[in-house]
């Protein structure tokens, strides 16, 4: 046993050998020999029966056009490239670089100099172009793979306001962006995250609005991430968060490019990740992750009745089960005694308290609501649904559960979808169980003491320096207009203040309409 643990080890430090060469050649300038260079590239490639060598012949020297298929457009490497270069005469003997400028049509060229640049151009879909008896390779930008088409993000509809969503292809998202703010303050700056993978992330502000401090950390904190490979926004987003043990989202995650531009026009910090359609923005506030679009597309009565109804039931989803358990339980003298009796009544052949029969429905309910999400989406509402109303009325015949209880887990699942973040949505849905633990052993002591305790857990929370209760903690009157009620937007006339200076004012003053005057200013 000792000795295969022996050899197992000593070939775990070869294999870091080897990868620590095979980095350090990666780095290697290429050679002025196509052979050479040749050969060490189908050795970098090997087993890769995707990767494409092709030679061919420009004005009488050897070059050779490396590519994966699948991540090339092939019909434009042949019109664009192969066609014009094999045209060549032997007695033009000018610059071969000149020569490959003037015949080939692709949009945009680059000169490369090591073997790492290579790689990385043919791994993004790019043919690179190697002549010989020169030290320098050519990427040609004629990448193209399948995308999904743009269509409406399904976890965030709205009734009014754009239909458009984020797609997997970075490239996409940038310019759904840029079709919104058609200013060059809008920088856009490309890092690659992953060993492996080279995820490329985007990181996008507006020059003149966001706080430069912010910035600076924004990339100190994505140069410290090593890791194998970036998959989705998630991993980027636990290793930037300010408090990772926290079940409170710390960013904000959409895929609307409406929401995104909203957030960069009031000073924030997106981060586009290709592969996936979630972006994050940077920083943010409890507030902001209850905010909704439609919030801003309806007039303003509309506007503010809506977060009025969704910050009721906020607290209808985190609260309610846990003040029937401790009314239930603790306190019978709050409850009218018509309908104290009727509740006595449903409960009489119960044989669990009212503490484990809220885990209970609680629980699966949470099962009924995770196996909608995983069936096909063909079926998944209606099993979700069925099986419910099928699971609570066998629950109440049985005699398991009480008819009260289940009118409450529903009303408080009902409540839970209307906090329109998913994130947001699950923290709740998380502490709402301890809550229930306090409710069934404190009663209404209980539930005060988990509440403050969630308050001061927020108090502490921190979005990249950031206060998490802003403006509401620190006070900040001045814009107040825009969490608990959503002012007319004449009123909006000043930007949230993040972080450090920040361009104030993102409209001019006093735009509201005179009725006197057939609505001229």
């Amino acid at each position: 046993m000792r000795r295969k643990q022996k050899k197992f080890k000593i070939k775990k430090e070869t294999n870091v050998c080897e990868s620590i060469n095979h980095q350090e050649e990666k780095q290697e300038s290429l050679s002025n020999n196509l052979t050479e260079n040749e050969s060490k590239f189908r050795l970098i490639y090997n087993n890769c029966m995707d990767v494409v060598f092709r030679t061919f012949s420009i004005g009488g020297k050897r070059a050779l056009l490396i590519y994966i298929e699948g991540l090339t457009n092939i019909e434009e490497v042949e019109k664009s490239v192969l066609s014009p270069l094999a045209k060549v005469q032997e007695e033009e003997n000018r610059n071969i670089f000149s020569i490959i400028q003037e015949r080939i049509t692709v949009p945009n060229i680059k000169k490369i100099g090591n073997y790492g640049d290579c790689i990385d151009e043919i791994s993004s879909g790019n043919p690179v172009l190697l002549v010989d008896m020169i030290e320098k390779g050519i990427a040609l930008s004629l990448s193209k793979w399948e995308k999904r088409s743009i269509e409406e993000p399904t976890a965030e509809v709205v009734v009014r306001g754009p239909r458009e969503g984020f797609v997997e292809t970075l490239q996409v998202n940038t310019s759904l962006i840029r079709r919104k703010i058609r200013s060059p303050l809008l920088k856009l700056e490309m890092m690659e995250i992953g060993r492996y993978s080279k995820t490329k992330i985007a990181i996008m502000y507006i020059e003149d609005l966001i706080d430069q401090s912010l910035l600076e950390e924004v990339r100190n904190r994505l140069s410290r991430i090593r890791i194998d490979g970036i998959l989705e926004s998630g991993m980027i987003e636990e290793f930037i968060n300010d408090h990772p043990y926290s079940p409170f989202p710390q960013v904000l995650t959409t895929e609307r490019p409406d929401v995104l531009t909203a957030s960069l026009l009031e000073g924030r910090l997106a981060l586009l990740i290709d592969g996936t359609p979630v972006t994050i923005i940077v920083p943010t506030t409890l507030f902001s992750l209850l905010q909704s679009g439609e919030d801003y597309y309806e007039t303003f009565p509309i506007g503010s009745a809506i977060r009025w109804l969704r910050y009721f039931f906020l607290l209808i989803s985190l609260l309610l089960p846990s003040l029937y358990v401790a009314v239930i339980t603790y306190h019978q003298e709050m409850v009218p005694n018509t309908l104290l009796i009727s509740m006595a009544a449903s409960r009489e052949q119960i044989p669990f308290p009212a503490l484990v029969e809220a885990l209970i429905m609680e629980i699966t309910f949470e099962a009924l609501r995770e196996a909608g999400l995983r069936l096909p989406k063909q079926v998944g509402s209606a099993v979700s649904i069925v099986g419910a109303i099928v699971i609570g009325e066998a629950a109440v015949n049985a005699g398991i559960v009480s008819a009260p209880m289940v009118i409450v887990v529903a009303v408080t699942g009902i409540a839970s979808f209307t906090i329109p973040r998913y994130p947001t949505a699950i923290a709740f849905r998380i502490l709402r169980f301890p809550i229930i633990l306090l409710a069934g052993t404190l009663g209404l002591l209980g539930i005060m003491l988990g509440i403050i305790l969630i308050i001061v857990h927020l108090s502490t929370l921190r979005s990249f320096g950031v206060p998490y209760l802003s403006p509401i903690a620190p006070a900040k009157f001045s814009e107040m207009k825009d969490v608990l009620w959503r002012a007319p937007w004449w009123k909006l006339d000043t930007r949230p203040h993040l972080t450090g200076e920040y361009n104030k004012f993102r409209q001019s003053p006093r735009q509201m309409p005179d009725p006197n005057k057939g609505g001229e200013t």
